[in-house]
């Protein structure tokens, strides 16, 4: 059985992050721990002092299959590239014919940016798009394929 992981994002505003990335994956609101109605009542339980009740945001699969993310607020700023990036297969991964694949990846680019994405470059190979690198409100780079 494979050991259960969630992936954690650094980040100036949380909740802010947290809802693009529910957007961008179909995530939603990670639920409270069992045995607690909201995660305030968890913090207050676990003496989390009020002032950082912002302090990170939580994210969870709606299907139970994917990886948790959490969204944690630090003081610095990113400053260098990701050595670590998600690859969003929007378009339904390269196995998806090119005809249908690549209309879904530009959908997707124009919700995300609307959303406050940035394009970073349009990928090529064999003469046409493939990929596109993207970076989220905050820098973080992804690619949708």
């Amino acid at each position: 059985m494979a050991t259960k992981w969630t992936l954690t994002i650094d980040c100036a505003h949380p909740a802010e992050l947290a809802e693009f990335w529910a957007l961008a994956l179909g995530y939603a609101e990670k639920p409270p721990p069992a045995g607690f109605a909201t995660w305030e009542a968890w913090f207050a339980h676990h003496g989390v002092p009020e002032e950082e009740w912002d302090d990170g945001a939580y994210l969870a699969d709606p299907d139970g299959v994917g990886p948790s993310l959490s969204f944690l607020k630090v003081p610095e700023s990113k400053v260098v590239k990701n050595r670590l990036h998600l690859d969003i297969q929007v378009g339904g991964g390269r196995d998806t014919p090119w005809e249908t694949r690549w209309p879904r990846v530009v959908a997707a680019v124009e919700r995300l940016t609307a959303a406050g994405a940035s394009v970073i470059r349009e990928h090529q190979s064999q003469g046409r798009p493939d990929h596109v690198e993207m970076a989220d409100p905050e820098g973080h780079e992804f690619c949708l394929v």
